[in-house]
């Protein structure tokens, strides 16, 4: 199922604020939520500003040795929910096109948003995932988009010098 990232936002949760990424899957009105770390949020909302800070982040780091290697991302596919005690752990494969072969890299999520926002890589979502993980759209629409929340994790961690 083609998928795309609809926001990244900040959920209030007994522990605190948590960012979460929104997938939106093409032709549905569910859409798929993953709860991620601060960093990784921001490093996603970076990217879908392309915002350039002077100095490469980790994702920009990887994102440049790979094109530097002759690497391409070809498309990442988030297929799998491996359950365990705290909920669901998704699971991505980071598909990359190199100048001898083609490979499928096990990556998180977040990771793997992080550096399809900074190449416009499309999105899959397993059917599975889908169907396990789906949430009402209106539950996320409410939240604040973490580029709106000042003094959170989008204004954290602005890099080093």
């Amino acid at each position: 199922m083609n998928a795309s990232i609809d926001a990244v936002r900040v959920a209030g949760t007994p522990q605190g604020p948590v960012p979460v990424l929104v997938l939106a899957v093409d032709g549905e009105e569910d859409v798929v939520p993953i709860f991620i770390g601060p960093e990784e949020a921001t490093s996603i909302a970076r990217g879908l500003e392309a915002e350039d800070i002077g100095r490469p982040l980790t994702h920009d780091l990887l994102l440049d040795v790979m094109e530097e290697m002759g690497g391409r991302i070809d498309r990442i596919v988030v297929s799998e929910i491996k359950e365990g005690e705290e909920g669901g752990t998704y699971i991505a494969d980071l598909h990359v096109d190199t100048p001898r072969d083609s490979v499928v890299i096990d990556a998180r999520p977040s990771d793997s948003m992080a550096l399809a926002a900074r190449t416009n890589a499309p999105i899959e979502v397993a059917e599975p995932v889908f169907e396990s993980g789906r949430e009402e759209r209106e539950k996320f629409d409410e939240l604040d988009d973490i580029r709106d929340v000042q003094g959170g994790p989008a204004g954290a961690g602005a890099g080093e010098p």
